[in-house]
């Protein structure tokens, strides 16, 4: 971890002393600010955009958003799409070369994930740019102090904005919430569990039932431990986590007794063939086979996953439903029948200083194009006629037979496309019967997004996170794992806790603490 993060630092002390004529991304006198009359660049710019492109819904240059994109902004604007697999990997490597920089980056991630190439002056700070984006700053400015966290939470360490904020994909993307089927709860006349302990007796009834299921179909292991724990503790996390409650930095599993309670608890359903054994590792396939098949009936889960399941079982299945249920208490009298929040977009927008004023104009330009009323509506809707149509006052996307997918077929949602959506488009890729669960999904969501999904960190907090997480996170998930599966018994516990007690816990803790002073 020490060489990758010097070789990073390298290539960004390569990159600072090769770009040229940078002097820090402000712009000169010779720049112009008044941005072109029904355009945001001239027809004779040239705009070269990188973007990632997801496996689920790759790149395709036909699709209708970009034609829409760049018949708004003007210009030609080059698109060069990058799989997302291989982004983080081909970024580095541009970063590494000034000269092919493009005027723009849209991708996957957090501040944090470039915080050192903006530390070094790599990146420019949309704050510094202001007469550039009026439609940003009029936007941002009327949203209510309850929305403001889709901003806030995309500071770099010194404050700025360098990595662009979306909004209205909060109410679609990345929701978690506990899902159960709905249709054998009914068939068999079960009630559906509120607590923890109701969660184990209806599965071991479920069992009965369907002697070859797994009722409790959990999967990504410590992923989900982390989805659910404020089942026993609000905002708590196996590993580091901020305590709301508590306005402190916490370390999950030195919390002896919560997560004695979790690994307790998920022991007993492995045990008693519950919940898979292979739950912290069992692929994606290996899973949805089991949950499409009668085989899985209550998960931790995306809230996609309601239309995922029931579109497919449904085929072979027209009983088959997927739903949301209220998230299960433990009995310890500490938790909250919420999950913790993850739906925040990791999606934006990054301009690089490429040393040249005239075309960081037009990539900031173009930035705020996307937060305009104009820009929003293209990018969320298209056109009417061509890509949605009103029907009883209300837009729907228009598909051709067999096609409902807006991503596919339209590019629109993709990674690169949009900045700030209509939440109502975001809700029509879904059907009724899913947008139906996402006010009950959010209401049971807890409202604070944890830091360590989005806070920014120097290269020298960097360094120190790795050397205490390294040894700390094998020590944890290794041990985790053992007393779950029956690796280590319970009775050495106390044991475990001692082991953890030497590890740099609290130095751990304290690095964060001041990375989050910074944006809180």
């Amino acid at each position: 971890m020490k060489r990758f993060i010097s070789l990073l630092l390298a290539g960004i002390m390569l990159f600072a002393l090769c770009s040229c004529g940078g002097g820090g991304g402000n712009a000169n006198s010779a720049v112009s600010y008044d941005i072109h009359e029904g355009k945001q660049i001239s027809d004779d710019a040239v705009l070269d955009v990188t973007i990632a492109s997801h496996a689920s819904w790759p790149y395709d240059e036909n699709w209708k958003v970009w034609e829409y994109i760049k018949e708004s902004v003007g210009g030609t604007i080059n698109v060069n799409a990058i799989p997302a697999t291989d982004f983080g990997t081909k970024f580095s490597l541009v970063m590494a070369a000034p000269d092919s920089l493009p005027d723009v980056f849209g991708f996957q991630g957090k501040p944090g994930s470039f915080s050192d190439y903006c530390e070094q002056g790599a990146f420019l700070a949309l704050d510094d740019y202001a007469e550039l984006l009026p439609d940003y700053n009029e936007f941002w400015n009327s949203r209510s102090d309850d929305e403001q966290w889709m901003k806030d939470t995309r500071k770099g360490t010194d404050g700025k904005v360098y990595y662009t904020p979306i909004y209205g994909m909060e109410r679609s993307k990345n929701i978690r919430s506990w899902l159960y089927r709905k249709d054998i709860f009914e068939k068999n006349n079960l009630e559906v569990p509120e607590t923890m302990d109701e969660l184990y007796n209806v599965s071991k009834k479920l069992k009965e039932l369907y002697p070859d299921s797994y009722p409790f179909c959990m999967r990504s292991g410590f992923a989900n431990i982390n989805v659910i724990g404020s089942s026993w503790k609000p905002n708590f996390h196996y590993n580091t986590y901020y305590d709301f409650e508590n306005e402190k930095w916490s370390f999950g599993a030195a919390e002896s007794e919560v997560m004695y309670d979790i690994v307790t608890f998920l022991k007993k359903m492995v045990d008693e063939k519950l919940m898979p054994s292979d739950f912290f590792t069992i692929s994606a396939s290996s899973w949805q086979e089991l949950v499409s098949t009668d085989r899985g009936f209550i998960m931790p889960e995306y809230q996609i996953r309601i239309d995922f399941f029931n579109n497919i079982a449904r085929a072979n299945n027209p009983e088959y439903t997927i739903a949301a249920m209220k998230p299960p208490v433990a009995g310890n009298g500490l938790g909250v029948a919420m999950v913790n929040k993850f739906n925040d977009d990791p999606t934006g927008m990054a301009v690089p200083n490429t040393g040249d004023e005239a075309s960081i104009a037009n990539a900031m330009r173009y930035v705020n194009w996307f937060y305009s009323d104009e820009g929003s509506e293209v990018v969320s809707w298209g056109k009417e006629g061509e890509t949605y149509e009103v029907v009883d006052g209300k837009k729907r996307f228009i598909f051709p037979e067999n096609e409902n997918n807006a991503q596919i077929l339209y590019g629109f949602q993709t990674i690169g496309s949009y900045l700030r959506i209509d939440p109502a488009a975001a809700e029509a890729c879904m059907s009724e019967e899913q947008a139906a669960t996402t006010d009950f999904a959010l209401e049971h969501t807890y409202p604070e997004l944890d830091p360590t999904q989005y806070m920014s960190i120097s290269s020298a907090e960097a360094a120190e996170i790795a050397d205490y997480a390294t040894s700390l996170g094998t020590l944890v998930q290794e041990n985790i794992q053992k007393f779950i599966l029956g690796q280590r018994p319970i009775s050495e516990w106390d044991k475990f806790q001692e082991e953890l007690s030497a590890l740099p816990i609290e130095e751990l803790l304290s690095v964060y603490e001041t990375a989050y002073n910074r944006v809180k």
